[in-house]
């Protein structure tokens, strides 16, 4: 695809998240244990087994819910015998199955709620958290500001905004329009949040971008279009492993929305940093494992 079409990608994300902030809701969303435990996620009768003794937690990126940004994942991380749950965050009133688009900080609430009901399900003391764009970030306030790190043993982002996004270099375009930044912040504050320099994300990452206790692995993609620039998207600390999926396979083509959603190499080295004393190389074979 050529560099101008792939630009073209998030601001139509951008577009299409102020828009639907105004669509009312036609239809209610059902739950997703409603929807998915029959299929062997969230099932809140699951026990941890000795092999994987902590409840995974997917966290679905912006403009996601806690049903479709996983229906690869989900099914890979269970049928390896992991107990599975996914959570809803940040909706705005009237925007059904559209997500994520909530103030990150009282979107990290709604995690820090959701884990505690997972924990006290499973009977585990700490679960592993799996996120994909915002989900691999906003997670890292829980940790540090809402006691999370007491409770989580690895946070696994894919594609993780970090330090913050350009979209590609767009958001530098803001300041020609006047009321366009006003107008993203009161529509859809969990956009504005994730804007490089925000006041959200110097909150953040004062001090450090990680906390003690917690296992970090961030998974990027160098064709990230959205969570830019990609290199962004690390973090620093002691207990991090920051991937390159390119470096992996070099033949892996995976842009922002497909590491989250179907990129088995991806989810192979998830794979890896949920069990990393039973980790294996992950190759281009890897997609088809």
């Amino acid at each position: 695809m050529l560099p101008f079409k792939r630009a073209l990608r998030p601001l139509a994300a951008l577009l299409l998240a102020a828009a639907v902030a105004t669509v009312p809701a036609a239809t209610a969303h059902a739950s997703a244990a409603a929807v998915t435990s029959d299929h062997g996620w969230n099932d809140f009768s699951c026990k941890p087994s000795a092999a994987h003794p902590r409840p995974v937690v997917l966290v679905h990126g912006t403009l996601g819910n806690s049903v479709d940004n996983w229906l690869a994942l989900a099914p890979y991380l269970t049928s390896r015998g992991y107990c599975v749950f996914s959570v809803d965050y940040g909706q705005l009133q009237g925007v059904p199955l559209f997500y994520g688009l909530g103030p990150i900080d009282k979107s990290a609430e709604q995690l820090s709620a959701y884990v505690d009901e997972v924990l006290a399900a499973t009977g585990a003391a700490k679960a592993d958290l799996v996120g994909h764009s915002q989900g691999g970030m906003m997670p890292r306030y829980y940790l540090k500001f809402l006691g999370g790190a007491g409770k989580v043993n690895a946070l696994v982002g894919l594609a993780p905004d970090n330090h913050g996004t350009t979209l590609s270099g767009l958001t530098n375009l803001l300041p020609y329009f006047p009321g366009a930044e006003d107008l993203i912040s009161a529509a859809t504050p969990g956009l504005a949040d994730q804007i490089a320099g925000s006041d959200f994300l110097t909150k953040l990452n004062d001090g450090g971008d990680t906390v003690s206790g917690v296992h970090y692995t961030v998974i990027a993609t160098k064709y990230d279009e959205v969570a830019t620039p990609w290199r962004t998207q690390y973090l620093t600390g002691s207990d991090v492993r920051n991937v390159l999926l390119q470096n992996l396979c070099p033949l892996d083509l995976s842009e922002h929305v497909a590491i989250g959603l179907f990129d088995r190499i991806a989810f192979h080295e998830v794979a890896n940093a949920l069990d990393p004393a039973h980790a294996t190389a992950t190759t281009c074979a890897s997609a088809f494992s």
